[in-house]
C-alpha cells in the first residue's frame, strides 16, 4: 500500500501523545480516589469490568482518529476489480498444420470445439471479435456480443496454406484502433502497400480499417505496454511463423497501444507429421516466439496439449479479463470505518456513563 499524500501521515504523532493524555487524566482520577481504595478491592471481578469498560470508548475513539488520519493521506492499494474490459479479438490459427492428429480427435476440431465454448461462457457485457489466419490474416467476425454470430464464425474457419502470426496480431490491432493504424498497409507489406490487396506477406486487411484510411486519423501516441484493460488479444497458435510480419514487430505496435497479448501454443511438446497435399512435413511448436509476443505486450503464454487444457485455459482467461488487479485509492474504506469506530465509541459511551466522555 502506498500513500498519495504521505505528509498527512505525521498526523499520526498526535495519538500517541492523546493516549498519553488520557493515561495522565486516569492516574489523576486514581489519585483522587485513593481513599477508597478498599472500596475497589471489595468489588474484585465487577471492578475490573468496570475499569474496562471504562476505557473501550476512549480506545475506539483513538482507532477512529486513526483510520481518518490514514484516510487523509488518501491510501492506493493493488486490489482486485470488475474489469471495464470491454472487447476482446481471438485469433485462431486456420493452416494445414492444424490436421495434426496429435490432439484428439484433430488440432482443427479441437480448437474450433474450445473456442466455442470460450464465447459461449463469457459475461454478455463483453464483445468479442475473431480473426482468423494461415497465410493471410482476416476478420472472421467483427466485435459483438451475440455468442451465435461467434459460433458461427468459427463454424466457418476453413484450413489454409503458411502460418502469417505477425498479420494476425496487426488484423487484431486495425479491428480495435482502426482510426490509429492508418498506416496499416505499410505495417503489413511494407512502404506502398496497398489496403485490400494481397501484398508480399499475405495479409487481407478488414473493412473497418479501410474506412480509417479514408477519414482522419487522429495522432497517435505511445502509451505503457498493458496500461490499456478496455482490449485485448487471445492469439492461438500451432506452429511457426512462415509469412507475414515478424511477430515481435506486430507485438511493438501493441505493445505502444497498451494491448495485452494472451498467447496459446496448441499442440503436444512432440509435434507430430501433417500431411500438406501430397507431401508432408514434421509441424512443431515455436514457443519461444509466442512467449515473447506475451511478454512484450504484458500479457500472457500458455501451453496446451490438448482440448481439456485448451478449455481450462481459455476458462482461466476468463476470470483474467472478467476481474483484473489495480491500483485503487482506499481512502473511503478508512473514512467508513473512522466513522463506524467514533460511531461505536459515543453510542457506548452514552449507553453506559448517560454521557460520551
Amino acid at each position: 500500500m502506498r500513500f498519495q499524500w504521505p505528509e498527512m501521515l505525521w498526523l499520526l504523532g498526535a495519538v500517541p501523545a492523546l493516549v498519553a493524555g488520557y493515561v495522565l487524566l486516569v492516574r489523576r482520577r486514581r489519585t483522587a480516589v485513593a481513599a477508597l481504595g478498599h472500596l475497589m478491592v471489595e468489588q474484585g471481578t465487577a471492578g475490573r469490568v468496570a475499569s474496562l469498560r471504562r476505557h473501550l470508548p476512549p480506545a475506539l475513539l483513538a482507532l477512529s482518529l486513526l483510520a481518518a488520519i490514514v484516510a487523509a493521506a488518501r491510501p492506493v492499494a493493488m486490489i482486485t476489480l470488475p474489469s471495464h474490459q470491454q472487447t476482446i479479438i481471438l485469433a485462431v490459427d486456420v493452416s494445414l498444420s492444424m490436421r495434426a492428429k496429435d490432439v484428439e480427435p484433430d488440432r482443427f476440431t479441437a480448437a474450433k470445439n474450445a473456442a466455442k465454448a470460450f464465447v459461449r461462457e463469457l459475461p454478455p457485457r463483453l464483445r468479442v471479435g475473431i480473426v482468423s489466419f494461415a497465410g493471410t490474416a482476416s476478420l472472421a467476425q467483427p466485435p459483438t456480443r451475440n455468442s451465435e454470430d461467434l459460433v458461427g464464425a468459427i463454424d466457418r474457419f476453413q484450413l489454409q496454406r503458411a502460418t502469417a502470426t505477425g498479420s494476425a496480431i496487426i488484423v487484431s490491432l486495425a479491428t480495435l484502433f482502426p482510426d490509429q493504424i492508418s498506416d496499416l498497409g505499410a505495417a503489413l507489406f511494407g512502404p506502398g502497400g496497398r489496403h485490400g490487396t494481397a501484398g508480399p506477406h499475405g495479409a487481407t486487411v478488414p473493412q473497418a480499417a479501410e474506412k480509417a484510411r479514408k477519414a482522419e486519423a487522429r495522432p497517435f501516441e505511445p502509451v505503457p505496454a498493458g496500461s490499456d484493460t478496455s482490449v485485448a488479444i487471445v492469439l492461438l497458435s500451432d506452429g511457426r511463423r512462415t509469412t507475414g510480419p515478424d511477430p515481435l514487430d506486430a507485438a511493438q505496435l501493441a505493445a505502444e497501444r497498451g494491448v495485452r497479448v494472451f498467447t496459446v501454443g496448441f499442440g503436444t511438446e512432440e509435434g507430430a507429421e501433417v500431411d500438406l497435399g501430397g507431401w508432408s512435413a514434421y509441424m512443431k511448436l515455436d514457443e519461444e516466439a509466442l512467449k515473447a509476443v506475451a511478454e512484450l505486450t504484458h500479457g500472457e503464454y500458455f501451453f496446451a496439449g490438448s482440448e481439456a487444457a485448451l478449455r481450462n485455459i481459455y476458462q482461466g482467461l476468463s476470470s483474467k479479463l472478467v476481474l483484473e488487479r489495480k491500483q485503487t485509492e482506499i481512502s473511503s474504506f478508512f473514512a467508513a470505518a473512522a466513522a463506524v469506530l467514533a460511531l461505536l465509541s459515543a453510542g457506548l459511551s452514552v449507553a453506559w456513563y448517560g454521557r460520551i466522555a
